[in-house]
């Protein structure tokens, strides 16, 4: 079973190609308040403080590819 959900994990892998929420929001076709929701949801679940923990304990524990 997987930590995160696949539309989490997708947001998770913009998130460490360096775009932004409003970014994002237009690539997925999503609300940026749905992205932050998701960016909210990935901190708590990854159990880290801001987005370069996140993206470092993801790429370390194989979640997304470097």
């Amino acid at each position: 079973m997987s930590l995160f959900t696949s539309k989490e994990k997708e947001v998770l892998s913009l998130v460490s190609a360096g775009f932004t929420t409003k970014e994002i929001a237009a690539r997925l076709n999503i609300s940026h308040h749905t992205v932050e929701t998701h960016r909210k949801n990935l901190l708590r679940k990854g159990d880290v403080k801001n987005s370069a923990q996140l993206v470092q304990m993801a790429l370390s524990q194989q979640i997304i590819g470097a």
